[in-house]
């Protein structure tokens, strides 16, 4: 059975929707504003309202005040460039594939923590020489019209996360925001500084190369891209993009972040330790590339198709494919700016970076690595989420380079022991990859005698201990929560999986745990948007405005896979499982 049939019988079963406290039986699949078109079968619950909902003792407050249980991006209309408007609220969904929903549970309930996952933000500097986005015809993740806003964007996401209210199931306030990785786009020092920028506070100035012009593919006259502020008729705007006049000065302005108001932790992606997301890191010819002066920005197109099938396949984890493209187009190549601040980082400059004091923000120092990881270079660790409750970072990037991941046994067996020590605890697992994109066996060059260890196995492990409640991570790009069930019930486990903010929609969760004092757990998920208003404006080019722009740019890029928000049940949601 293919997983959408699974998923659509799934809801209609064996899901409630909640309105207004009381459940409505529907059936959700394929419903949402804001996501493509709709299933042929499938259309919006009636008389659906989150207004409100009773919570732990007795006090009544409005539900998801800025998440989606409130209000979602939707872009009526048919077809070409789609404006950006206000829409309806997305219904809580009740999945009990793991474990019966009691009743009176939302009155006996003990809540026990509330964070924020971000994933897959992609603080990118458009402009550096090691970017392949004339891969754009091969694939939409090549090249997005949008991201040359992703610092105003992911700011306008801190000031979202500063202003909750609390978990809209739990009234928690906030404790902590976690990233789930791809922090940056390009391993590049020069990003991670933004990232870091973007999430403790302060000015980031998105510009690399010359400090007074843009040099990057949106003003090469290549029509391969959207060129907002010139009258050239490239694909984009044959598309309906607009022209914008003053676009890409406004990018590079300095934006202001106030830094997130609660501690925050960090977990690595393939992004953040491999040069271009998936070649092995080291390399010294990709390094001097990356600080230099010459940039590719068109590929015929049998080369890019066979440059892509290698990436994709897993063929050149050590970039000699894509370093002998390089080689044989650099008579087309564009002179630009050099800029050192390019230069990759290694996994010790990521833990180093993270500790220095200027990026402290709210805490923890080192937002979860401590001297010890800078010591050894391992890049996992274990920290608090709450009383009883344990989180565990992990590093499923494979630095023998390709885009999917693993585990080497060493920290395989970390895993373990962490999993036994905290057996008598609630554990959250956190990691960059999913389950199922955890594919990629090369060795790591630096133990190239170890073993690596794929999802499945990972899966079975989480299987022997009771005590994991659920896994938490990105890379897919897309929502999906998986229910992980075992014969032995208290031994099941949530994968909650989370959409990029570089890509439409542009969501991260609200996760927050409660004990229902009936021998369940629920894990509440919650998905929000950024702070930037829903309605655009061409001539606002403000901070704020740009990050409004940056959403609907989004939606509307060519190439975008459809359905990345997911169906309702992997959005928001109250998720049943059995207590250990």
């Amino acid at each position: 059975m293919s997983r959408t049939t699974h998923a659509t019988s799934r809801i209609d079963r064996r899901t409630l929707l909640l309105a207004g406290g009381t459940a409505v039986a529907a059936s959700a699949a394929g419903w949402g504003a804001g996501t493509g078109p709709r299933s042929a079968t499938a259309a919006p619950p009636a008389g659906v309202h989150t207004a409100s909902r009773r919570l732990p003792g007795g006090t009544n407050r409005p539900v998801g005040t800025g998440t989606t249980l409130e209000a979602a991006s939707a872009f009526p209309g048919g077809t070409g460039y789609r404006r950006m408007r206000p829409g309806p609220a997305w219904p809580a969904v009740v999945r009990t594939d793991l474990a019966d929903a009691g009743g009176g549970r939302d009155a006996r309930r003990t809540p026990l923590g509330c964070f924020v996952q971000f994933t897959d933000l992609h603080v990118v500097d458009v402009q550096s020489p090691l970017r392949y986005e004339y891969l754009r015809g091969q694939t939409a993740s090549a090249w997005r019209p949008q991201e040359a806003l992703s610092v105003a964007g992911a700011v306008a996401l801190v000031e979202r996360v500063n202003a909750l209210r609390g978990g809209p199931n739990t009234g928690l306030p906030v404790s902590f925001v976690m990233t789930t990785g791809d922090n940056t786009d390009n391993n590049s020092s020069i990003e991670l500084d933004w990232f870091l920028a973007v999430m403790s506070g302060g000015r980031i100035t998105p510009n690399s190369g010359d400090p007074r012009s843009y040099e990057g593919v949106q003003d090469s006259g290549l029509e391969l891209y959207w060129h907002p502020g010139s009258g050239l008729r490239d694909a984009d705007k044959r598309a309906g993009f607009p022209r914008i006049d003053g676009f890409l000065d406004a990018a590079l302005r300095t934006v202001h972040s106030p830094g997130l108001s609660v501690p925050w932790y960090s977990t690595v992606g393939n992004h953040d330790r491999l040069p271009g997301g998936c070649y092995a890191a080291g390399d010294p010819v990709l390094a001097g590339f990356v600080t230099g002066s010459r940039k590719l920005e068109s590929l015929p197109g049998p080369e890019g198709a066979a440059l892509w099938k290698a990436v994709r396949k897993g063929r050149d984890p050590q970039g000699e494919i894509f370093k002998d493209v390089l080689r044989r187009y650099a008579g087309r190549m564009r002179t630009v700016t050099l800029d050192e601040r390019r230069a990759p980082y290694t996994p010790k400059e990521y833990v180093a970076r993270h500790l220095q004091e200027r990026w402290a923000g709210k805490g923890p120092a080192g937002h979860g690595y401590t001297a010890a990881n800078l010591e050894s270079g391992r890049m996992y660790y274990t920290f608090a989420v709450a009383e009883g409750v344990v989180g565990v970072s992990l590093d499923t990037t494979d630095a023998g380079g390709h885009y999917e991941g693993s585990l080497g046994t060493a920290q395989l067996r970390w895993l373990e022991r962490t999993l036994e020590r905290h057996a008598d605890a609630s554990v959250i697992v956190f990691s960059h990859h999913t389950s199922t994109t955890m594919r990629n066996l090369h060795p790591d060059p630096a133990r190239p005698g170890e073993t690596r260890h794929g999802g499945d196995e990972v899966v079975a492990l989480l299987h022997e201990h009771p005590c994991v409640a659920a896994w938490i991570n990105g890379h897919s790009h897309r929502n999906r929560i998986t229910p992980h069930r075992h014969p032995d019930a208290a031994r099941s486990f949530w994968e909650i999986s989370t959409a990029s903010h570089i890509d439409d929609p542009q969501l991260v969760r609200v996760v927050e745990l409660a004990d229902n004092h009936d021998g369940t757990l629920s894990l509440f998920t919650t998905l929000i948007e950024s702070a930037a208003p829903y309605r655009t404006d061409f001539g606002d080019l403000s901070q704020t405005g740009l990050a409004a722009l940056y959403r609907e740019l989004a939606h509307n890029a060519p190439g975008a896979r459809p359905g990345k928000a997911g169906e309702p049940g992997d959005r928001n949601t109250e998720l049943l499982l059995k207590k250990p």
